[in-house]
Formats: structure tokens, sequence, C-alpha cells
């Protein structure tokens, strides 16, 4: 939120949703910035220019806006591997959209990717649930369909998609914290490569080999 919105809302009443979503973009920028631990709720009040009794009018707790946060973030991550999955019919075009997914996610503006790949409260059981779930429907998602069009066992295609998920993940994070000279498109260009060298390995049902192309 910039300094003119923030002091346009002081004072001024909005509808609940749209208080609702304006707490949750102060609490966002407070939690990357800071941490749950050091994350007060005063801290949240004053950068969403409200007083702190509005704050708890929406949210009884700290906890309560962190997990709405996480929910509404792990719910766009899955929606992102979900609609790579649906986006093709080629296998190899999805490996591409599948790392795509993730490198869109972790590069979207106010680092939301931090509250789900780098909390600080994953001892807290509500959060650590909802990230296993997390993890658990992303590779499921790729699993199904490594599945359906390799003819490979749910379990080894449940590896396959885990290993995906994770490299997509991984070389995301570091692709951004390492401040890489390469754009995000040929960086995904580069890791789907890799997957698909991999991946395309495996027979299709009811057809040729997804053999990686050469070169």
């Amino acid at each position: 939120m910039t300094a003119s919105s923030t002091v346009a809302a002081r004072g001024q009443r909005l509808p609940r949703s749209e208080r609702r979503a304006q707490l949750l973009e102060a609490a966002q920028s407070v939690f990357v910035e800071a941490g749950y631990h050091q994350a007060a709720m005063d801290d949240i009040a004053d950068r969403a220019g409200v007083s702190k009794p509005v704050l708890y009018q929406h949210f009884p707790g700290k906890l309560d806006l962190y997990l709405a946060l996480l929910d509404q973030h792990c719910e766009a991550l899955e929606a992102l591997v979900k609609d790579a999955m649906a986006s093709t019919g080629e296998n190899k075009d999805r490996v591409q959209a599948t790392i795509t997914a993730y490198f869109d996610f972790v590069s979207a503006e106010g680092a939301a990717f931090r509250l789900v790949f780098e909390s600080d409260l994953t001892s807290e059981p509500q959060v650590r649930n909802r990230l296993d779930s997390l993890s658990l429907v992303c590779a499921e998602e790729i699993a199904d369909v490594i599945a359906e069009d390799t003819g490979v066992d749910e379990d080894s295609a449940m590896i396959l998609g885990v290993a995906l998920a994770g490299m997509a993940q991984v070389t995301a994070r570091h692709w951004l914290s390492s401040g890489s000279d390469i754009p995000e498109e040929a960086a995904t260009t580069l890791v789907g490569a890799l997957a698909w060298r991999g991946l395309g390995s495996f027979p299709k049902v009811g057809g040729e080999a997804n053999a990686p192309a050469r070169g």
C-alpha cells in the first residue's frame, strides 16, 4: 500500500470486504519485512492507517491474520499449478508451464512466497498443516498427469510430481534471491529443459516415448 493510500484510508469508512483486503495487504508487508514473531499488531494497524480496535474487529489476533494470508497465497499457488496442468495437452509444455508457475509465484509483487516457503512459524500446527497440504496438492496435480500419460504406478508418479514441484520451487527462489541477470523467461526455459530431459524419457501410454528433443 502506498503512503497516499494509507493516508486516504485513515478514518475512511470502507465496505467490510475492502477493509479486510486492506488489512491483509498491510499485514503481509509487515510479516514479510519482520517475520511473524517480530511483527506487532500495532505495526499492522499503523501500516493500514487504522486503529487497533478496527483491526481486531476483523481479526481477533495476529495468528488469525497470518492464517488468512497463508490460505490466500496457498490457494493462489495451487491455482497456478492446476492452470499449468490444464494449459496444454503437450507434456513438454506442461513441464515448462509448471516451472513458470512457481517462478511467477515467487516473483509476484509483495513477496508472498516468503510466507509460504520461508515461514518462521512452521512449528505452529495450523501453519504446518496448511503448508504440508499445499505441497501434497501441488505434487498430486502433477503426479495425476504423469500417471495418466506414462502409465507408471501412483507411488512412482507421486515421487516424480514431488521432484518437479521441488525443483521448480527451489530454483525459483534461488533465481530471485541471487539477483540473477538471467531474465525469468530464460531461467524457466533452462530449468524446464532440464526437467523434460528426465520426464520426457518415460514412454507415453498408447504412443511413442516422450523423448526430449535434441539440441
